[in-house]
């Protein structure tokens, strides 16, 4: 666990490198494109743009000094409060796992699982990436699932496995559900109220969608799996010393039963929606600390072991800074807005079905810079309204075009925190995630537009 609780020096320097690039060509981007901004209102509360609103501004270009402090800018900027609770969730996360694993519990339930399913582990991967894909699609779960990331890794290295395969089952699981979404409330309940659309209204094909996207995902993972399939010991045993109390068990398990239980009500109570991130780290940071205090630990040992995991994952400090510099950039540049204005010009006069191909397209665009679902559909959706209305597309199966252009990059792009979070914990490198994930990316990209096709064709 020493190695997958701490963010390895070549994995950092990796994603330094290239999130420094994408700061700098956001910044170039700034001077390129004219700024221009759409107007705004609120209505029931909520920002959404204004179509027919867009004008140029002509502002000062941003000062060259400013692609290099926008990291930093993005601390007192508004929005600030998300990366603020991102930075603290990383830094929670890594004390507590590093505590649970110094005592046994991580790797006592580890233990457990195999015991029950070491004869059957490929059928564990499929039981496990559909829970994960499930709680994305069914209630829109995702950076909630980063406490349970180590575990995953720890799981798949114990069935014969490696670190890609305990990503993939988990945070890559997640992704793909939330982007399938069959009842997402952050994507498509967001974007249907938006599009005027009743709430969850074509369900049917998006389920079909869920199914067909689970296939491709589970058969990605198990031939990953078995290409470097070493097999799984048959005399797995816990050492003596690493069997955790029973109180130490029982205070987990409590604090762990509430996470799942706030998960599970979150799309129902806006409280948790809007501190469900925060209360997570709570619960993590009082199972963590609390199940050491309940050890054979002191209780200095057990603070101090905190402060180490929490320190092993500073350095991921400085990734979600730059990812989050990058939309930074481009929304005080002012350049955002201008593209979308330029590309819904472009689709305006463009036969039905390239119009919505363009819809996906350019929120598989806005998606690098935005990943907020819900944020980008404030944008997107009442601007895209009165396009498909022209070209007599139907709004539903412009919220679909949303849906498949807005999440699975979440998994791909390097400026989604989640993402950082995620590969920062395995200790895995974004070249490497890059590698073994472009091929599916591509696939899902083909998939998406054959089934938008099949949308448009059938009327949906």
């Amino acid at each position: 666990m020493e190695k997958s609780n701490s963010i390895q020096t070549k994995a950092f320097v990796s994603a330094i490198i290239i999130l420094f690039f994408l700061l700098v060509m956001t910044g170039v981007l700034t001077y390129i494109i004219p700024s221009g901004i759409y107007q705004y209102q609120f209505i029931d509360g909520i920002k959404t743009v204004v179509p027919d609103s867009f004008s140029y501004t002509n502002a000062d270009k941003l000062p060259i000094y400013r692609i290099f402090t926008a990291p930093i800018e993005v601390l007192f900027s508004d929005g600030n409060t998300i990366v603020i609770a991102i930075i603290l969730f990383l830094l929670i996360i890594g004390g507590s796992i590093k505590v649970l694993n110094q005592i046994g519990v991580i790797e006592y339930l580890i233990f457990i699982i195999i015991q029950r399913f070491k004869d059957k582990r490929y059928l564990l991967l499929s039981l496990i990436t559909l829970i994960f894909m499930s709680i994305g699609a069914f209630i829109g779960v995702f950076e909630e699932i980063i406490p349970l990331v180590p575990i995953m890794i720890i799981l798949s290295k114990k069935l014969g496995w490696d670190t890609k395969i305990g990503l993939g089952m988990s945070v890559l699981a997640t992704g793909f559900g939330f982007s399938a979404a069959v009842t997402n409330p952050f994507t498509i309940g967001v974007a249907q109220q938006l599009a005027e659309l009743p709430l969850f209204s074509g369900f049917g094909f998006r389920f079909i969608i869920f199914i067909v996207i689970y296939f491709v995902l589970i058969g990605f993972l198990i031939i990953s799996a078995k290409r470097i399939d070493h097999g799984i010991s048959d005399d797995i045993t816990i050492e003596s010393h690493r069997i955790p109390t029973k109180m130490s068990l029982i205070w987990f398990f409590m604090l762990f039963g509430m996470m799942i239980l706030s998960i599970l009500i979150s799309p129902f109570i806006s409280f948790f929606q809007d501190y469900n991130l925060i209360l997570i780290a709570v619960y993590f940071l009082i199972a963590g600390i609390g199940s050491g205090l309940f050890s054979t630990l002191k209780s200095k040992e057990v603070f101090k072991t905190y402060l180490k995991g929490s320190l092993d994952l500073a350095p991921g400090i400085i990734l979600i800074l730059l990812a989050t510099g990058v939309k930074h950039l481009i929304t005080t540049g002012e350049i955002i807005d201008t593209i979308l204005f330029n590309v819904m010009n472009t689709m305006s006069d463009k036969p039905s079905f390239i119009a919505v191909l363009g819809a996906f397209f350019f929120t598989l665009f806005a998606n690098f810079f935005i990943g907020s679902g819900s944020a980008k559909a404030f944008i997107i959706i009442p601007l895209l309204n009165p396009l498909l209305d022209m070209t007599g597309i139907s709004r539903q199966l412009g919220v679909l075009a949303f849906q498949l252009g807005d999440g699975f990059s979440n998994l791909f792009y390097p400026t989604n925190a989640v993402l950082l979070v995620a590969l920062g914990l395995a200790s895995f490198s974004y070249p490497k995630w890059f590698k073994w994930t472009v091929l599916l990316q591509i696939i899902i990209i083909i998939l998406s537009i054959i089934f938008l096709y099949v949308g448009f064709k059938v009327g949906y």
